[in-house]
């Protein structure tokens, strides 16, 4: 994890995540509702030379700080 990350997490409350090169805007909108039960009030696409990033923002205060500590990340 990055400082960057880290900052993004706590000032923000943003996280990003790798997806597929497939995956729509809703597609992973649904995936976090699915999988991780979280609420996203806003997601944008980019593309890297690493594939395809998706930095998600949440609904819910400190939602990204919440899903970080359930995986472990922060």
């Amino acid at each position: 994890m990055t400082e960057k990350t880290f900052n993004m997490i706590e000032r923000e409350n943003k996280l990003s995540f790798v997806v597929s090169e497939k995956a729509t805007k809703p597609d992973i909108i649904k995936a976090m509702k699915e999988l991780y039960e979280s609420e996203t009030s806003n997601v944008n696409t980019l593309r890297t030379i690493h594939g395809k990033k998706a930095i998600i923002k949440f609904s819910k205060n400190e939602g990204a700080r919440e899903l970080a500590t359930k995986l472990g990340i922060v």
